[in-house]
């Protein structure tokens, strides 16, 4: 280090679209951690293995339709790199807030690990919400 000359950390501008693919893909630990601790409350596997869920009895269509709740955040990410600016931005948005909604709703009277992550999982879609309402804008060529 030369004498008298200061310093700074390197800083890199990082593009919207790394963003969005890092809050979903934190937002889907948090998912998949929180269902996985929720497995560990008392009667919660005896209730899976008797067939039951907080959707009713378990069935293919009962399966089906919790896979496809986790579909569109598990897509998101790659989604988030590769779509078409506004086709992305749009996604983001609705995604984003319709999963902020779905844990506002989850997290009602839910165990307080579980409100822990679903607050956290309510901040990543905010930002992602934010991140996409406020993407940079630049001239039409």
């Amino acid at each position: 280090m030369e004498k008298g000359k200061a310093f700074v950390f390197e800083d890199v501008k990082v593009n919207v679209r790394f963003k969005l693919f890092s809050l979903w893909s934190s937002a889907i630990f948090f998912y998949i951690y929180g269902d996985y601790f929720e497995l560990y409350q008392p009667g919660k596997l005896h209730d899976m293995l008797a067939g039951s869920t907080v959707f009713g009895a378990v069935s293919q269509g009962v399966l089906l339709g919790m896979s496809a709740l986790m579909i569109a955040p598990s897509l998101m990410p790659f989604l988030s790199l590769v779509l078409p600016a506004r086709v992305n931005r749009w996604m983001n948005l609705v995604v984003g807030a319709l999963y902020t909604v779905i844990m506002i709703l989850a997290i009602r009277g839910a165990w307080h690990f579980y409100v822990v992550f679903g607050l956290i999982e309510i901040t990543l879609t905010a930002l992602i919400i934010w991140y996409a309402w406020t993407w940079p804008k630049e001239p039409a060529r």
